[in-house]
């Protein structure tokens, strides 16, 4: 459909293929849990077909973790798709979210997961970050960390800010790190 409209002064805006009323708009657009499956199944078979490729055997699995799709790979000798410090695993999940935008056309947020490398750092960096709020709560005075990646810093970010105190990054990657402010 294509509407002609003209404001109170003067000015004459067209919309294009604008539907008639939010009931007709609503239906015709998938919900987000609809549309973070989809990525999730897009980013699986993009992962099943790496695995294939490098001749590897793995299970995966989907779920919508939050506003984001998550995939978990499990299997024996997965440890080089993790890499040192989970760099290579950084790298999957970039390639991967790449390959979701190329087939949606919209930035991913998905968060990749190899052999419960992710499950396993989230648990050392909320222990981390317990220990560095009680730091400063009983000092009262800032405390910088050591740099992390962005996904390292955004776990401690929600600990501290579960613990009712702020944080804030500071630096230029690589050397970009938490420092959590006193109350």
């Amino acid at each position: 459909m294509h509407v002609t409209e003209q404001t109170t002064d003067g000015a004459t805006v067209e919309i294009d293929d604008a539907p008639t009323d939010t009931a007709e708009a609503a239906s015709s657009r998938p919900s987000k849990i609809e549309r973070l499956e989809a990525e999730g199944d897009i980013a699986a078979d993009y992962l099943e077909e790496l695995l294939d490729i490098a001749d590897l055997d793995g299970d995966l699995d989907m779920d919508v973790e939050g506003d984001r799709a998550s995939v978990q790979i499990d299997g024996a000798d997965l440890q080089q798709l993790v890499g040192r410090n989970g760099e290579v695993l950084e790298a999957l999940q970039e390639l991967t979210r790449l390959a979701v935008y190329r087939e949606t056309g919209e930035r991913s947020r998905l968060m990749l997961d190899i052999g419960g490398h992710r499950a396993e750092q989230r648990t050392r960096l909320v222990a981390l970050a317990e220990t560095s709020i009680a730091e400063v709560k009983e000092k009262g005075e800032p405390l910088a960390l050591e740099p992390m990646s962005a996904f390292e810093r955004k776990v401690v970010h929600d600990a501290v800010a579960a613990a009712g105190l702020s944080s804030e990054s500071e630096g230029a990657e690589p050397k970009r790190h938490v420092v959590i402010l006193p109350a």
